[in-house]
């Protein structure tokens, strides 16, 4: 555990002051493997006592929107993180049901990324050129998203909106501009979880008229958007990485820096040895999801009560 803004859209200043008090959980992507660590990171936490579901605001990017629609479905911790443990060995090599034509692997995935993250100026250039590039995906291959948003669905336990508020990334591909939806934005739970998670299956995610890429791009974790929360608990599974150069501004410590000389107190958690090493260009690989989930549980009982003094500070 380390002791070391773009408005959100459908947030005014009146409501982040509102919350200035509150408690804030962030949780970042990392594919397969970061979803099943945050879940069991989760659940061994709430098998001690400290219960981050309970959060006043979680803000949920790319695996970690699936996360934050999944713990505020009304099903426990303990119950996610057995499901978990109750999911059969993974499909083989292709013949996994949740990829199309159009998927790129792991590996593939970062290749093609980072070709387009060395040609860009700015953080606001790669996300153009990053939804020009699926926009160019999704013309060359149209059978993913029916298939996505079935992958999904059968993901969340709930499909409806929580009353808690959640905050889900995205960036819209043809314009490049940040998104951040919540139960107020019109937009279905899953279909929001999907655009997060677009980079599942290779190409925009289209909602409407609109087509949405990843919301890692809009800024790494996405924690400032918990400016103005009095805690601010951080769950980052690629342990801070950033793929892009520092001086854009979106790598995690920046935004911790912030957040903190904003007067918020912020921790931040990253996997341990125990998870083995799947926090690499195959996070998205289905097999990582145990040795993870398995990690994150037993690293959740040893950071309990650390966390329960933060967590609980007034």
């Amino acid at each position: 555990m380390n002791l070391s803004l773009q408005r959100n859209a459908h947030t005014t200043p009146a409501e982040v002051q509102e919350h200035r008090s509150g408690t804030a959980l962030v949780l970042a992507g990392a594919g397969a493997a970061g979803n099943a660590w945050q879940l069991g990171l989760i659940a061994g936490l709430s098998e001690a006592g400290v219960d981050l579901t309970a959060a006043d605001l979680i803000i949920g990017t790319s695996a970690g929107s699936t996360v934050a629609a999944q713990i505020t479905s009304g099903k426990r911790p303990a119950e996610l993180y057995a499901a978990i443990l109750a999911e059969g060995p993974p499909p083989m090599a292709g013949d996994r049901s949740d990829r199309g034509r159009g998927h790129l692997s792991g590996p593939n995935y970062m290749e093609w990324s980072n070709a387009i993250i060395a040609a860009a100026e700015d953080a606001s250039d790669l996300r153009r050129r990053m939804g020009v590039a699926a926009l160019e995906r999704e013309a060359s291959d149209r059978s993913g998203q029916n298939r996505w948003h079935d992958i999904v669905a059968a993901r969340l336990p709930s499909h409806d909106w929580p009353q808690q508020r959640v905050l889900i990334t995205a960036v819209d591909a043809q314009t490049g501009v940040p998104v951040v939806f919540d139960r107020r934005s019109g937009i279905d739970l899953v279909d929001a979880v999907a655009a997060s998670t677009s980079n599942g299956f290779g190409g925009p995610y289209k909602i409407g008229e609109n087509r949405y890429i990843n919301g890692a791009y809009r800024r790494s974790s996405n924690a400032d958007l918990a400016a103005g929360y009095r805690q601010v608990l951080v769950l980052e599974p690629f342990s801070g990485a950033s793929r892009h150069p520092l001086e854009w501004g979106m790598d995690l410590a920046t935004q911790v820096e912030e957040l903190r000389a904003a007067g918020s107190r912020v921790e931040t958690v990253f996997p341990d040895a125990g998870s083995g090493d799947v926090f690499n260009a195959n996070a998205l690989d289905p097999s990582t999801r145990l040795p993870a989930a398995r990690g994150g549980h037993a690293q959740g009982l040893s950071l309990a009560g650390q966390l329960a003094v933060f967590w609980r500070r007034r």
